[in-house]
């Protein structure tokens, strides 16, 4: 019986396996989260813009660093008109919750 250990043509590196393997489980985010950024200061306008900028999104939420605890508190009470305006202008639910926090614009 003949091993196929020595057989190079069969090898395959391990970082692509795993490539392959996480395609399957994981959503690809990047370009959605440049959407999101690319019409966030449009959706927002500028004292917000200044205020708050999308940081990362998971899945369908999207963490957004804003400068102060209560800037956090006034987007709290726009959150759903940001949402619906952010998914209006991406034209497919891009966004299903925003999260804010405090950190750098």
């Amino acid at each position: 019986m003949k091993s196929n250990k020595n057989n190079p043509k069969e090898f395959e590196h391990i970082s692509s396996i795993i490539n392959k393997i996480l395609k399957t489980y994981r959503h690809e985010t990047g370009d959605d989260l440049k959407n999101a950024c690319s019409i966030w200061n449009s959706t927002v306008g500028k004292s917000v813009a200044e205020n708050a900028q999308p940081f990362a999104l998971k899945g369908r939420i999207l963490i957004v660093n804003v400068t102060s605890s209560s800037w956090i508190q006034q987007l709290q009470f726009f959150k759903n008109d940001i949402l619906r305006k952010i998914n209006i202008s991406a034209g497919k639910e891009l966004v299903e919750e925003i999260k804010f926090k405090i950190g750098t614009i």
